[in-house]
């Protein structure tokens, strides 16, 4: 642990989404607990989730404008400069007032400024990236960065010369990287713990479904009309998201009977095999349980799944430039997940693949052990590890 004299004054930036915040504060908390007098900062934006959850973990946050970089010819292209360059000079009397020996950015709106006001001020600068393919903050910052870390390989981020890229993982979560921990130490003990907590059978295997805060539809109707299949073999916990647990509700009684849907909880052990819930806010006890989960393929979510070892039906979101498919290609390429198109993924297709998988213990457990191979569990403190080395 540092003392009072080995302490560094760092600021950290990003913000807008939690795939932005949580690798920042699992960073910020690593470099804490390295050392407790390391003076650490966080600049933001008051849009974001980063305005409650930077607080919330006990770090300043300073705000700034969002300012997106032009896509089109419209007046915000004309404005453009004027704005940037007083988010600019805003950052460069934050990093002042701070002392700042070192800036740490995680993409995102906040981040762009502050990498150009440190590169002004010849303050050292560090990236961390965590998509597949690298947004445009971070590849601006690219060009000044004496170091860069990555999830995924291939970003599409070229470090200068003199500096590091390296894959380093994404930065966990406390609740991922303590599960982490114990399922490394005793992954049936954690199991049995997390089965207890939410009422559901220690002794059969599980399905976790899940679509994210919102839900997915595709997820959800496919999956609930695959139930009386699916409950041959498993039990279900299917986290509908906000406003869509009735209709999934609905889709299984009609499929299996009312008496199959439960909820979860102390207690609701033995009242029905498909666990029906909107939302679950420890999420970590329902991975302890999990020997399959039928998701998204968000970047956090691809990186928390394989630092636990946990085999994936990845059905990436079917908009934008088909960045959640980048995130989960490189799993399934290690032989820790399956893919499928989000218009592919019908009763059908769960029958034809997700059955068998199911019914073959041994090729699960496989795809499991791919997954922990290829997962990393390590990264806030390896993140910090170069902080400290740049400062």
């Amino acid at each position: 642990m540092g003392t009072e004299e080995e302490k560094i004054r760092v600021v950290l930036a990003g913000g807008g989404t939690a795939g932005h915040v949580n690798p920042l504060l699992s960073v910020a908390r690593a470099l804490r607990t390295r050392n407790p007098h390391n003076q650490i900062s966080v600049i933001g934006t008051q849009v974001g989730l980063e305005r409650d959850l930077v607080p919330q973990a006990g770090f300043a946050l300073d705000t700034i404008e969002k300012v997106p970089f032009p896509r089109s010819l419209n007046l915000a292209l004309f404005t453009f400069p004027f704005r940037w360059m007083r988010e600019v000079h805003k950052v460069k009397r934050i990093l002042r007032d701070h002392q700042a020996q070192v800036v740490v950015g995680f993409g995102g709106y906040a981040s762009a400024p502050v990498y150009r006001a440190a590169h002004l001020m010849h303050i050292p600068i560090l990236i961390h990236e965590q998509n597949a393919k690298a947004g445009m903050a971070n590849k601006l910052g690219a060009r000044w960065a004496d170091f860069i870390g990555t999830v995924y390989e291939n970003t599409g981020l070229e470090a200068r010369k003199g500096a590091r890229i390296e894959r380093i993982g994404l930065p966990l979560r406390p609740t991922i990287s303590e599960l982490a921990n114990r399922i490394a130490d005793n992954a049936k003990l954690a199991r049995v713990e997390a089965s207890s907590a939410l009422g559901i059978d220690t002794s059969r295997p599980l399905v976790l479904v899940t679509g994210g805060s919102l839900g997915a539809v595709s997820l959800n109707q496919s999956v609930a009309r695959s139930a009386g299949e699916l409950l041959n073999y498993v039990q279900i916990i299917h986290l509908t998201g906000k406003g869509k647990g009735d209709e999934v509700r609905s889709i299984v009684e009609q499929q299996v009977g009312a008496n199959a849907v439960n909820s979860l909880g102390i207690g609701k052990t033995g009242q029905g095999d498909y666990h029906v819930v909107e939302y679950l806010e420890r999420i970590d006890l329902a991975f302890a349980c999990a020997d399959l989960v039928i998701c998204r393929s968000g970047a956090g979510t691809v990186a928390e799944l394989t630092a636990l070892g946990i085999p994936a039906v990845y059905v990436p979101l079917p908009i934008g430039n088909g960045e959640q498919r980048y995130n989960a290609q490189p799993v399934v390429d290690a032989h820790g997940g399956i893919m499928v198109d989000d218009d592919e993924f019908t009763p059908t297709w769960i029958r034809e693949h997700v059955i068998p998988l199911l019914r073959n213990r041994e090729n699960l457990l496989a795809m499991g052990k791919s997954a922990w191979n290829y997962g990393t569990r390590d990264a806030a403190e390896t993140m910090a590890a170069r902080v400290e080395s740049c400062a």
